[in-house]
């Protein structure tokens, strides 16, 4: 199935096709990669700009245990629309990992919100709202093991541990979950495998820690896609399936999508708004930090960074133009405007297309 994100087409240029084919194919491969674990789909930010419930859905549907996004308030619109599509909320549990001050934590347990919990008074917070609404949240503790973020440290833990214990023993949560998250999982170097042992360290002395205070969380989830891929000691009960899901590397010098067997599951697509002759030595876009080197064509796309198109994208990006004689592959020339980028289509260029010939 090809799903297409856009405003109405005469209002926008661009169009973002997803290919959730290919979000099913890489969810595969990263389960083949932790076959024992449990799979966490990880759909934050409307799933990397890929559509929040159509890819929670799609996840599901490939065999996700859970679903996770980092904002509370994209948690509660995750579990309305599972909700609206009949999914049953036992089978699709979803996590948030960020809260804040006076964030709603009531509406969170009512809807059934999994929750992150650092410090003790995201406990209080949610152990109020568990005793306003009449059930008890669930939740998953964070332990910082060395990204110096989100998560309780070894010091503070003890006294986490005793407070979870006793909001679990008077029936105000359920601690289903201890996680963290690796630093430099995606670096194969002498000092990143060091740091990533040194994580699960730390992580398996704060388990120690809670499970001293009579804490005993069943899930254990350390794992995002580069412990996934390249470390199986990190995989403990669940993984969590982020930048992967998309078809993308956690670091692309390491290995590509192609080599991970990823597919990069969105296509950007817009219509030329220009095809024209440029002279050698002309100055394309701001600063003229490219400039042709023969006399050729260049075409005008109407995207930029306000959309999304990485500034380090200019001079570098491919792009394809299909054109009345097929596909023509070209370069981003020049600087990333906001609004629109230049493509090198070369010297014999104008056959490659037209105004409204789709680039992607």
């Amino acid at each position: 199935m090809t799903d297409t994100h856009a405003p109405r087409a005469d209002a926008y240029p661009g169009e973002a096709l997803i290919d959730h084919g290919a979000i099913a194919r890489n969810l595969r491969v990263l389960r083949a990669a932790a076959p024992a674990a449990k799979q966490m789909a990880v759909v934050k930010a409307n799933a990397y700009g890929h559509g929040l419930l159509p890819v929670a859905l799609t996840a599901l549907a490939s065999g996700s245990d859970w679903l996770g996004v980092a904002q509370l308030p994209e948690a509660v619109e995750l579990r309305e629309g599972l909700d609206r599509a009949g999914v049953d909320r036992a089978s699709a549990p979803v996590l948030a990992w960020i809260t804040t001050p006076g964030s709603d934590f009531a509406g969170a347990v009512r809807a059934g919100i999994d929750l992150s919990v650092s410090w003790t008074w995201v406990l209080d917070a949610i152990s109020a709202a568990a005793r306003a609404v009449g059930r008890p949240a669930r939740v998953h503790v964070k332990i910082d093991t060395g990204m110096s973020r989100a998560g309780s440290t070894l010091a503070d833990l003890p006294a986490l541990a005793s407070a979870l214990a006793a909001a679990q023993a008077d029936g105000l949560v359920e601690v289903v979950g201890a996680w963290s998250h690796l630093s430099r999982g995606d670096d194969p170097s002498e000092g990143g495998l060091a740091s990533t042992a040194s994580h699960v360290g730390i992580f398996e002395r704060g388990l120690r820690v809670l499970g001293e205070a009579g804490v005993r969380p069943a899930i254990r989830h350390l794992a995002a896609t580069a412990g996934i891929l390249w470390h199986p000691e990190t995989h403990y009960d669940m993984v969590r399936a982020g930048i992967g899901l998309y078809g993308l590397s956690p670091d692309p010098a390491v290995a590509d999508s192609r080599e991970l067997g990823l597919r990069p599951a969105m296509t950007l697509r817009a219509p030329l708004t220009s095809v024209k002759v440029i002279e050698r030595g002309a100055p394309v876009s701001y600063g003229g930090t490219w400039r042709a080197p023969t006399r050729r064509w260049a075409g005008l796309v109407p995207l930029g960074y306000g959309d999304g198109i990485l500034r380090s994208a200019s001079n570098a990006a491919p792009v394809v133009v299909r054109g009345p004689g097929g596909d023509v592959p070209a370069r981003c020339a020049g600087r990333v405007c906001m609004d629109q980028f230049v493509i090198d289509l070369g010297p014999a260029g104008g056959a490659a297309g037209t105004p409204g010939s789709r680039s992607g």
